[in-house]
């Protein structure tokens, strides 16, 4: 794993204390990096979680398909009981997905899409270079 996902996944959980957890993927769904908030139970298993990945991944790829008819998507949400999960494709201009981020907030973080579209994914924009590098190795 390379140091720059698991630093980029603690740097998501410190932009706002309703980020339970962070999460990198590649395109197959393997977890490349992640980090969790301070103090937090997990509600899935380490096995739970990659199996997780992989779905969501495979998800990102459909999603993608549909981009030329729907516009490029942002993000992607379900809503639990227990907590708001969102997915956030990484990828090049030309739709070509390099990874995954994959994000869960608490149940009541009921301004999760402010903090996806203001503090996330400006942060991804950032990083987006590194991240381009990291999916061509």
């Amino acid at each position: 794993m390379a140091k720059f996902f698991d630093d980029f996944c603690r740097d998501v959980i410190s932009l706002d204390p309703k980020i339970r957890f962070a999460g990198i993927a590649d395109g197959d769904g393997t977890i490349e990096g992640f980090y969790e908030r301070k103090g937090l139970k997990p509600l899935m298993k380490p096995e739970e979680r990659a199996q997780y990945a992989i779905t969501a991944a495979t998800r990102q790829y459909t999603r993608l398909r549909w981009e030329y008819l729907l516009g490029r998507i942002v993000y992607a949400s379900s809503h639990y009981t227990k907590l708001t999960r969102a997915t956030i494709p990484i990828a090049d201009e030309n739709s070509r997905l390099a990874h995954v981020l994959l994000l869960s907030f608490d149940a009541n973080a009921d301004d999760f899409h402010q903090i996806i579209t203001k503090k996330i994914i400006p942060l991804i924009k950032k990083n987006m270079t590194k991240f381009v590098k990291e999916a061509e190795k």
